[in-house]
């Protein structure tokens, strides 16, 4: 199975969180309304800006799809990372805006006791999206997709924002109005740190970094090929999930061109099999001893 059908099987994991961010999105705006709950008003307008993030994601895989034309020879597997930095920045704004309003509640010194049934909606939303992101982050790993672990991890920061929510609740149940703002703000730094993470990655991919223990890996698996007399350079990019590997070796200037040929090929295959490596140019120049 080719990257492309991966990206279309990934699909499935985005299409899965938009629908599950727009039915808890409606549930929590209305129950918030009907049970006085801020907490669960804000949890539920997270979900809105959610489901953007989940269609850039949508977007950003379909788009990968797309073959080689006259204007990307190399595809366009890079619209996923594109994604991935999209949902990010979504991701940093959510947790900026959790952090945010927790401190106005503090300074506002808010102390409402929602109505209980804010509670279970809560819990039961972050039940329902540890299960999606369960389900999405086995899916990203099967298909190696870096946007749909993106927007897995949204959805686990989606669970801590609802446990957070249903904490703050709870405790406004008993009296302890300090939970809320408390719960409120170590959710918000998790969805930053998550975000940060993200974005770090995604910026090191479109920045052309390369895993250099990697390249050492691979190096190492091209003195293996007998006529290899000297790996002269090793150099890495990544296009959505698939490694763009160039490498120059040194062989017997007395091999023909065939032969020269049947190296590359050997090189390319062991690679392939061994680091799953789709794409390898191999530069040959002459062994001078």
């Amino acid at each position: 199975m080719n990257h492309s059908d991966n990206l279309k099987i990934g699909e499935k994991g985005a299409w899965l969180s938009i629908g599950t961010y727009i039915i808890l999105a409606f549930v929590k705006l209305i129950v918030a309304e009907i049970g006085d709950s801020e907490a669960l008003r804000a949890d539920g307008l997270n979900n809105t800006t959610d489901v953007v993030a989940s269609i850039a994601v949508l977007v950003g895989m379909k788009i990968s799809r797309k073959p080689p034309d006259e204007d990307h020879h190399y595809g366009h597997y890079r619209a996923e990372t594109v994604a991935s930095l999209f949902a990010a920045f979504i991701m940093m704004f959510i947790g900026l805006q959790v952090i945010f309003n927790t401190i106005q509640q503090v300074i506002a010194h808010e102390s409402v006791k929602p109505d209980l049934l804010t509670a279970w909606v809560a819990i039961g939303s972050a039940l329902i999206m540890f299960l999606v992101y369960f389900y999405n982050v086995r899916l990203a790993k099967k298909v190696q997709s870096d946007a749909l672990y993106a927007a897995a991890q949204d959805n686990r920061s989606d669970a801590l924002v609802s446990i957070g929510a249903f904490i703050g609740i709870m405790g406004a149940q008993f009296g302890l109005f300090w939970l809320d703002p408390l719960a409120g703000l170590m959710v918000g730094v998790i969805i930053c740190k998550t975000a940060w993470d993200i974005f770090k990655d995604a910026t090191h991919t479109l920045t052309d970094g390369f895993d250099e223990k990697q390249l050492e890996q691979i190096q190492a698996s091209i003195f293996k090929v007998p006529e290899v007399k000297k790996v002269v350079d090793v150099k890495g990019r990544i296009h959505g999930n698939q490694a763009f590997i160039e490498i120059t070796i040194l062989v017997d200037p007395k091999l023909n061109v065939q032969e020269s040929h049947d190296i590359t090929v050997r090189i390319e295959n062991y690679l392939a099999r061994k680091h799953n490596i789709t794409y390898a140019h191999i530069h040959i120049e002459p062994y001078d001893v």
